[in-house]
């Protein structure tokens, strides 16, 4: 389902989750100007189709000790054998590494990963994406500051 295939209501209802997930179905549906029933079987149907992959909450990871934020371009080895698929199951199991985007240029991934401080992040390094004998080169880029961070995608 592509957002052009939405109607406003469905949209709305999109926009107002993102702003708020712990919305009842009464409270959006006064927001979007329909009755809770409709607003419900929106929300189940959108759910089923995988236009709503969850609800969580966002965390402020600073007030959680994880300061340092690190972008990391990953280069692989082209000739070694499976090292996609290694690097790949690492990335899943690892939660310092909270994204992770196969990529154009002169990396093959670029990760996010969080930690308390750069001796933590050295020390993931060091014990995890150093032994993936896949892995070739690792370029950090320290984030300074978040200067837009949103996770609300544009629907209407």
């Amino acid at each position: 389902m592509q957002t052009n295939e939405l109607d406003r209501a469905s949209r709305e209802i999109l926009e107002a989750l993102q702003a708020d997930a712990r919305l009842s179905t009464q409270a959006l549906a006064e927001k979007v100007g329909l009755s809770a029933t409709p607003v419900w079987r929106r929300v189940k149907e959108m759910e089923e189709r995988g236009l709503i992959r969850g609800h969580v909450a966002l965390l402020d990871r600073e007030k959680l000790g994880l300061s340092i934020c690190v972008l990391a371009n990953v280069s692989l080895v082209r000739h070694s054998e499976g090292a996609v698929e290694q690097f790949e199951r690492l990335v899943a199991t690892q939660r310092e590494i909270i994204e992770c985007h196969a990529i154009t240029g002169e990396a093959d991934y670029v990760i996010k990963v969080v930690a308390a401080d750069m001796k933590a992040y050295d020390a993931f390094l060091q014990q995890h994406i150093f032994k993936l004998p896949g892995v070739s080169s690792v370029r950090s880029n320290v984030v300074l500051r978040e200067v837009k961070y949103e996770t609300a995608l544009p629907v209407t």
